[in-house]
């Protein structure tokens, strides 16, 4: 009996010194290892981070907030966090037709419209002294134009001498009007001096046709009906940045027999020819080639009956300027 009170006083005693014990290792990290362990050592495997009690919980027992479900936040077990804005803290303001109209003004056209500007060009394509087995001759082909990049006024003409005296010679006025990057529709008029006086309307389209081919397709429409289709096409090949070979193929036809005019009906005309040029400059360049011209059908007829050769090789030399 004294033994067992012995006892139950000792143990009296010593509880708060246990009770304080608990509590300092309660207020104390388990180690100074854990105290200075860095997120960094933890990564490399050095020692463990403790948990780390949520500061939104009343008890960490309970697990972080994540884990906390409306059940236990209503038996006052956790506190839930708020749930995200669905807007920003500054909400952005909604786009108006102010806006709208700030960013994207309206263009008027007539404050995008500037005048162009008023070019010109003088373009002698051939000015030739020709050789054949019939004798020489001298030919030319020129044209110019004067206007803007959308409206211009071009003058066309060619022509040739042989023997002394003007065999043929026209020439043209005509108004162009753009209706691509590369293409314009052209009318007007032509006036033929020789063989004889005759005036006709004209229209048509040129232009770079795609692989760099230059392209002009032109009707005439003469009096009694007569209608003549003249086509041409041409193509610089370049051997090096100043010598140039250009192919050219031309071809008429006519709608009517004219045999006064030495005209046949249907295709009555073709010339092909390549000329190699020299560029001095972009402006200047002599040149030399080689010509063939053959008349067709009833052309040659009359060409025939007219003592006339229907067909011709000529050797050809000149020049080419343009400014």
């Amino acid at each position: 009996m004294n033994l067992r009170i012995a006892l139950l006083a000792a143990l009296g005693l010593a509880a708060p010194a246990l009770a304080h014990a608990q509590h300092g290792a309660h207020a104390q990290p388990a180690s100074p290892a854990a105290a200075a362990c860095t997120p960094e050592h933890a990564a490399m495997g050095h020692c463990t981070l403790p948990a780390r009690a949520d500061t939104d919980t009343p008890h960490a027992d309970h697990g972080a907030a994540t884990d906390c479900t409306p059940e236990h936040a209503a038996m006052g077990h956790c506190t839930l966090r708020p749930a995200a804005p669905a807007e920003p803290l500054t909400p952005i303001p909604a786009v108006t037709d102010a806006d709208r109209a700030a960013a994207f003004p309206a263009l008027h056209h007539h404050s995008m419209e500037h005048a162009s500007p008023i070019h010109h060009q003088v373009y002698l394509e051939r000015l030739e002294a020709w050789d054949t087995d019939h004798g020489t001759g001298q030919s030319w082909k020129a044209k110019a134009w004067l206007g803007t990049d959308l409206d211009r006024l071009w003058l066309r003409s060619e022509g040739e001498r042989a023997g002394g005296r003007t065999g043929s010679a026209d020439i043209e006025a005509l108004y162009g009007r753009s209706i691509g990057p590369w293409w314009d529709l052209v009318a007007g008029v032509r006036q033929d001096t020789r063989p004889s006086s005759r005036t006709w309307g004209a229209f048509g389209i040129q232009g770079l046709a795609p692989y760099l081919f230059e392209v002009s397709a032109t009707a005439y429409v003469g009096s009694g009906g007569q209608v003549l289709l003249k086509a041409e096409a041409e193509y610089d090949v370049r051997f090096t940045n100043r010598l140039v070979l250009q192919p050219l193929v031309e071809v008429t036809a006519a709608l009517e027999d004219e045999p006064s005019e030495g005209i046949g009906s249907g295709l009555n005309k073709l010339e092909a020819g390549l000329r190699l040029r020299y560029e001095i400059s972009r402006r200047f360049a002599p040149y030399i080639g080689l010509v063939h011209e053959r008349g067709f059908g009833r052309t040659a007829d009359y060409a025939r009956d007219a003592g006339a050769h229907v067909r011709d090789t000529r050797v050809v030399g000149g020049i080419r300027i343009w400014f």
